[in-house]
């Protein structure tokens, strides 16, 4: 039954895979410098609380369903994770009980292709996180204001539903060792749902300065430093596989939700 849970959540993450290749973990990204260990923390505690989550960046490339994919592996263990690939999933989400599945749209975006949503599709998408449901998604935006434009202004969804959603994570790009530039997290606000509050912000090299901008509402401290603590381990272990990272955290009792 547990490995059966664990299967079925690795290959939803991996069905967002658009690159090829070995999906990211938080492990990866600590290593690549995207995020540091404090950071993570935070990011993961808020993540096994049950945060719903949105990733931007308005240039491609950045690296927002990598960043999403590797939060979502700490989604609770008895969260499912299911990706909005028609309007019957919407449809059936708004009249499911709360906090029991992950609804993924692959990007907030036009177009016909695989969970993407856009328009009517994606104010019932935010509808979910206003319902109580966990949602997550990526788009092109690089600040708070771009996102509001975009979803508010744009496709008319709700300032409510938007706020609702927890974590809203900005990524940008700065030239790196070789030829790949450097992704790093620049922005991460927070909503106690009502309202988004800047928590963290990167120094100007892309590098934490070691201390949020305030103090979360929405995780104790205690409670990322348990999720440090089990960062520390898979570092010192080299556990990195998703996979891997996922089954041990279904061992342990860290789980933030009520």
């Amino acid at each position: 039954m547990i490995e059966s849970a664990i299967h079925s959540h690795i290959a939803a993450i991996n069905d967002c895979n658009q690159r090829g290749g070995r999906m990211l973990s938080v492990i990866d990204l600590i290593d690549a410098g995207t995020m540091d260990v404090a950071l993570a923390a935070y990011l993961t505690a808020c993540m096994r609380s049950g945060a719903s989550l949105l990733v931007g960046a308005r240039s491609g490339g950045a690296g927002k369903t990598t960043v999403m994919c590797a939060l979502l592996n700490f989604l609770p263990n008895h969260t499912e994770i299911r990706a909005v690939d028609s309007p019957k999933v919407l449809d059936s989400g708004l009249a499911a009980q709360s906090g029991t599945t992950c609804f993924i749209a692959h990007e907030v975006g036009s177009g016909p292709y695989y969970a993407y949503v856009w328009g009517e599709q994606a104010r019932k998408f935010f509808k979910l996180a206003g319902d109580g449901h966990v949602i997550a998604s990526n788009l092109h935006a690089d600040t708070m204001q771009e996102v509001r434009d975009q979803l508010c202004e744009e496709n008319r969804v709700d300032p409510e539903h938007l706020a609702a959603v927890t974590l809203k994570i900005f990524l940008r790009l700065k030239p790196g060792s070789g030829w790949e530039p450097q992704r790093f997290i620049h922005e991460v606000y927070e909503s106690d749902g009502k309202q988004d509050q800047l928590i963290w912000q990167a120094d100007r090299d892309g590098k934490s300065a070691g201390q949020p901008v305030q103090s979360s509402k929405v995780v104790s401290v205690e409670e990322q430093q348990k999720c440090a603590e089990f960062l520390d381990q898979m570092l010192e272990k080299n556990i990195r596989r998703i996979e891997d990272i996922r089954r041990m955290l279904v061992q342990t009792s860290m789980n933030f939700t009520s």
